[in-house]
């Protein structure tokens, strides 16, 4: 049979099950999307620049059991794009990329958007294929799809030419796609030994903890099971906030070392073995690595080149982080550790979170905030009013630290944030993403003002698809992030301080409402209002006049360890220079 290849894209997209695409149609991809449009499984989405598209595309692919995709115009779609693709390949996210083509049939070079993408998306992809005939194009989108979701999961590039799209060739069938099944419990013999080992260690233990990641997001009941039956401590990294849940006594919050929360910090000051499942000890999950381990350590991941990476394992066990831990919590009941051991060390556990957790928000709610919105009162107000499925979506910048710290979160893959690759921009178009697959649910952004202003116009396109989602904008005139990391050093803010920006103006422009949040007296009313102007199908800005002069566990740890990391002559310059600039130039 003959075939157009935007025919059998449009084909191979319905098989896999995807949604949606998010992109800009051009002269190299509008075949494909005149097909998609009347395709009643795959609905185009068309965005204001590609980088929000690949943000979408991640975020959906983070909360829904299908893959966000892309379909972009080559060259300078496919470079504006690769924040978003790269942002999906260091954290672990599948996504579809589809680009156009240049054509293959002409003889002629130096065409518009000519150019190796191969090369250029390799080192952000875990696979990228230029089709050459058509017979190539379902199965290869089979295959991208399993690469994209098998191991380590990550983001795949096709390029499609032109004339391939526009024209028919043959192909031999239209194979139907076969979802493959969740991996099962059928371990070798040398991986159920080291587990064996494992609840050895785990049993033995005095002070066990559990620290996840995103690669136990799909695992939530089971460590809750394990935390349990171990009565250990259970920690996340920045990207598995809602890996486990929050309102759990066991639950003490990001990360485990000197830049934690004193929750974090004293539940595992004196651990004596880990249990870390999904995790990579990255700069961010470990404070820039100011960890310093007392403990042995047991990893868990289904990438194996994580291992031994930064921190020494005992016992590293490479797999599904679901299969790993159904066989360990097997082994655990059926020896169990020595009952009153455990519900002695549980209650003493348990009364220490809730003391610290208690005492760290109350440092928060009683700071003063003057005229300004304070954070701990932000987040208390917005975590009571938010339902328990609601969703909520952070940036890059403190706004993201207030949220690991003072948020509470309930639900598996309901708190979501880019982590490794941290590029400014995400949450917004993240938002549009998760409300555009989540319609009957609430979806909130938290966004300094700083990454509002690089994908904040996205915000149009949730009002074209007449998606309510809410914004909150943290004001406070800086990148702040940045410019409370320059106190210490420098003493000095350099190209951190912002202009004055009119968000009014800004809601105006993209059909949005607008709400302003001056000060905690505004925070119960202004998230109320924004409830119910967003439950009519409108986005909204509030921008929120925060207060930015409490720093979180998180910047002091980071600012500490790091000098505390630099040789003396370079640790006294760089305070003799800040102490100098104090004197004589104060900020």
């Amino acid at each position: 049979m003959k075939k157009t290849g935007a025919e059998l894209v449009r084909h191979a997209l319905e098989q896999l099950g995807i949604r949606h695409t998010f992109g800009i149609p051009g002269v190299h991809n509008t075949e494909i999307y005149d097909q998609l449009a009347s395709s009643e499984v795959v609905t185009p989405i068309r965005v204001n620049h590609e980088g929000g598209a690949a943000f979408m595309a991640d975020a959906v692919s983070r909360t829904n059991d299908f893959n966000g995709a892309l379909l972009i115009v080559p060259a300078a779609g496919t470079a504006l794009a690769m924040a978003g693709i790269g942002e999906a390949f260091l954290d672990g996210i599948p996504m579809i990329a589809i680009s156009g083509g240049t054509r293959t049939d002409t003889g002629y070079t130096y065409q518009l958007h000519e150019m190796d993408q191969l090369a250029m998306v390799r080192p952000i992809t875990k696979g990228a294929w230029r089709i050459t005939e058509h017979k190539q194009i379902v199965p290869t989108f089979f295959e991208a799809w399993h690469i994209a979701n098998s191991g380590e999961p990550g983001p795949v590039f096709i390029e499609i030419p032109v004339n391939i799209q526009l024209f028919p060739g043959d192909v031999d069938e239209l194979p139907t796609f076969v979802r493959p099944a969740p991996p099962q419990a059928a371990l070798d013999a040398g991986t159920l030994a080291t587990i064996e080992q494992a609840s050895q260690l785990l049993r033995q233990a005095r002070k066990p903890g559990l620290f996840i990641g995103w690669g136990a997001m799909e695992a939530t009941e089971l460590s809750v099971q394990l935390a349990e039956l171990l009565q250990m401590p259970v920690a996340t990294t920045l990207q598995g906030l809602s890996a486990f849940p929050g309102q759990h006594p066991l639950h003490v919050g990001m990360g485990i070392g000197p830049a934690a929360v004193p929750a974090a910090e004293n539940a595992f000051a004196d651990c004596d073995v880990l249990l870390a499942i999904g995790t990579r000890f990255g700069e961010i999950a470990t404070g820039s690595f100011g960890i310093k381990p007392g403990w042995e350590l047991i990893h868990v991941d289904i990438n194996p080149a994580v291992f031994n990476a930064n921190y020494p394992a005992r016992l590293s066990i490479e797999g599904d982080a679901r299969v790993i831990m159904q066989a360990l919590l097997a082994q655990l009941q059926a020896t169990p550790p020595n009952a009153a051991t455990v519900q002695a060390r549980g209650m003493h556990t348990r009364q220490q979170i809730a003391h610290d957790k208690h005492a760290y928000m109350a440092e928060w709610l009683g700071h003063d905030s003057g005229q300004r919105v304070n954070p701990g009162r932000f987040f208390q107000a917005l975590r009571s009013k938010l339902p328990d499925d609601g969703y909520l979506v952070t940036d890059d910048g403190n706004h993201t630290f207030l949220v690991a710290e003072l948020f509470e979160p309930r639900q598996s893959r309901h708190v979501i944030t880019p982590t490794d690759f941290n590029c400014m921009g995400y949450c917004v178009p993240a938002t549009v993403g998760i409300k555009l697959t989540h319609p009957d649910k609430q979806v909130v952004g938290v966004v300094g003002d700083g990454a509002f202003l690089m994908t904040g116009l996205e915000l149009l396109t949730a009002t074209e698809n007449k998606l309510g989602v809410v914004c909150y904008v943290f004001n406070d005139g800086e990148l702040s992030q940045i410019s409370q990391a320059q106190k210490l050093p420098y003493n000095r803010k350099a190209c951190t301080v912002l202009p004055e920006v009119r968000f009014k103006g800004i809601a105006d422009a993209v059909g949005a409402h607008y709400l302003r949040m001056a000060g905690d007296a505004d925070i119960a009313a202004v998230i109320d209002q924004a409830q119910t102007l967003s439950a009519q199908g409108v986005p909204v800005i509030v921008d929120v006049l925060i207060d930015y002069s409490k720093q979180t566990r998180f910047t002091k740890g980071i600012l500490r360890t790091n000098l505390m990391r630099m040789d003396l002559g370079n640790k006294l310059r760089m305070i003799g220079r800040a102490a100098w600039r104090r004197v004589a130039t104060p900020i």
